[in-house]
């Protein structure tokens, strides 16, 4: 299995930003969605954004509407995740996994349905 690759976490105050970046292998937006999860310590992994670039839908958790933005980037084969008013309980480890087929729903983003995670990427927001 083939894992993605993410980056860009760091630690920042309550209400700053931060992008990360998932790397997918070539032709990967082409045929399948991606995920990204986060899991804080002692919880679960939480699913939060995806994407399919190939039907243009794209999904968000309730938790952080209006505040995180999914976007990809097939040319430079990346899944960007923007992260703006961050809150103290957006700390966690961030991972990104590609999903089993194109389509992304509010059904489908359960880590069950993504596959080839990366290691992840730690995002540290407090005072």
């Amino acid at each position: 299995q083939i894992r993605l690759t993410e980056s860009g976490g760091d630690s920042v105050q309550p209400g700053g930003s931060l992008t990360l970046s998932c790397t997918v292998p070539p032709f990967t937006l082409n045929y399948h969605s991606i995920g990204w999860f986060r899991q804080a310590p002692g919880r679960a992994r939480e699913g939060v954004s995806c994407l399919s670039l190939s039907t243009g839908s794209t999904f968000s958790a309730d938790s952080v509407k209006g505040r995180f933005t999914i976007s990809g980037d097939n040319a430079n084969n990346t899944v960007n995740l923007h992260m703006n008013n961050l809150k103290p309980e957006d700390t966690a480890v961030y991972f990104c996994g590609r999903g089993h087929h194109r389509w992304c729903s509010s059904a489908y983003l359960e880590d069950t349905d993504f596959g080839a995670w990366g290691q992840g990427t730690q995002v540290t927001v407090s005072s």
